[in-house]
């Protein structure tokens, strides 16, 4: 790092998100190109080389980035739609209309999805994408292109469903790929895309879509499929009541034991949502060190339930934070998730004990990097850790009256990022995207949007 160009951050507090959540109440961070050099108490030391800038951050918190574990970019265009259904019915609303998008929709919707993270401290993204229509183009490329041109650290699970509604899922048959098909494509995928660096931008996962829209062989070649290129798998999975019903009745068990035999437990393995977890399910997961996906307003929009997130952390499950698809949380934020994982929490079984906000800021930053098996890179502040870092603004009327910075940023309104940092690179300023025309942006996600619709309607 000696000759590396250098940032100095000063004057604001600190919260690592380390091992002992080491925290300093005015401290400074230095970045030496795309790593961390020193965080500590005070200014940061004499005699610094090659210091390209120094950031006064008072009245600032500073945490790693935000780590986004579970998203549908594709459906920023289908935003607002189907509001007062449950999961089932609204795949079955929803399905006819993802089952049209093309290229330049997933590209606007894309580009819509990471700016609105990527402005809100989302420094670190994923897409679960797994709609490929025929004849729709490189939806994969697409995605990764759009994430490339944000600056933004990105893992692409690349999808697939091979049960459609011939075979009593749900898509339309046009929307779906083959078994061989869907693996060719993803292996495809891992080999043009996948860097497994350790300042990787993009890395992919393999990541049928659900129990329930794929088949049997589709999960068990899948999850081969991964191990042999040495790549991270990705599923929903125990997310409704409805699917528990669906997998005794199809499989004979339930999804934790299914998963188990088609080799979908592990610790390169991620599930999103996990709401129905018994006991038995959560000593597998820990004993598996299987990670979750917890999207409490994604949940709670399609009235799902709680996910037990008190005991799956107290078993020593891996969790993090998802946004989910933008057509089942329309805010699209991963910030306002740790305010509702909290807070949705303590609705259930374990009251106001569920988390605190060190908790929450946990899942949202060191928790998703274990769960995307990044955790030595990034997800807290440590030297030698990859420079991803956001700097809360916390001096103003929304939050100048609350006396810790983490209570603020957690129980707070959302906190306004004056700097986002990725890679050493600065990717918002003041609340606004330095890598792209925020404008420009929302003109062609709602034009998309309006052309998915009408294609739709005539479909």
């Amino acid at each position: 790092m000696a000759a590396a160009q250098r940032i100095v951050i000063e004057n604001c507090a600190i919260a690592t998100v380390d091992a002992d959540d080491t925290e300093y109440a005015s401290g400074h961070v230095v970045l030496a190109g795309n790593r961390i050099e020193s965080v500590g108490a005070g200014k940061a030391p004499e005699g610094l080389e090659n210091v390209v800038r120094r950031i006064d951050a008072s009245g600032h918190l500073v945490t790693p980035g935000l780590i986004n574990t579970h998203h549908h970019f594709y459906q920023w265009i289908t935003r607002g739609l189907a509001t007062d259904h449950n999961l089932f019915d609204w795949l079955v609303a929803l399905y006819p209309v993802w089952a049209r998008i093309d290229e330049p929709m997933v590209r606007a919707a894309a580009q819509g999805s990471l700016a609105m993270m990527a402005r809100g401290g989302v420094t670190t993204a994923m897409d679960h994408h797994y709609v490929f229509p025929q004849g729709s183009g490189d939806l994969s490329g697409a995605i990764i292109g759009a994430a490339r041109d944000m600056g933004v650290r990105f893992t692409l699970a690349r999808g697939s469903m091979d049960r459609s509604e011939k075979d009593g899922g749900l898509p339309p048959d046009f929307a779906v790929e083959t078994l061989d098909g869907a693996l060719a494509a993803t292996e495809e995928t891992v080999r043009r895309h996948h860097d497994s660096s350790f300042d990787a931008m993009t890395q992919v996962a393999v990541a049928p879509c659900s129990p329930f829209s794929v088949s049997t062989e589709l999960m068990r070649d899948g999850a081969q499929l991964a191990r042999r290129l040495g790549v991270r798998l990705h599923t929903h999975g125990s997310e409704t009541v409805e699917e528990e019903k669906f997998c005794h009745e199809l499989f004979g068990m339930g999804p934790t034991d299914y998963f188990e035999s088609t080799g979908w437990l592990g610790e390169d393995v991620w599930m999103a949502h996990c709401v129905h977890m018994n006991d038995s399910d959560i000593a597998a997961f820990a004993r598996t060190r299987t990670g979750v996906a917890h999207c409490p307003s994604s949940n709670a929009r399609l009235a799902a339930g709680i996910a037990r997130v008190p005991d799956m952390l107290a078993a020593g499950v891996p969790v993090g934070l998802g946004v989910d698809g933008t057509a089942s949380n329309e805010s699209g934020e991963l910030h306002t998730e740790l305010r509702n994982a909290l807070l949705i929490n303590r609705l259930g079984a374990h009251r106001e004990a569920a988390l605190n906000a060190r908790q929450a800021l946990r899942l949202g930053t060191y928790g998703g990097a274990q769960v995307l098996g990044r955790a030595a890179e990034t997800g807290s502040l440590e030297p030698g850790k990859l420079a991803d870092l956001v700097l809360w603004k916390l001096d103003t009327l929304a939050h100048a009256s609350i006396a810790d910075p983490v209570t603020a940023l957690v129980f707070g309104a959302a906190a306004p990022v004056t700097a986002s940092f990725v890679d050493g690179r600065q990717i918002v300023e003041d609340g606004r995207l330095l890598t792209a025309d925020e404008d420009a942006i929302a003109r062609s996600t709602r034009d998309e949007a309006q052309r998915l619709a009408r294609i739709a309607a005539q479909g």
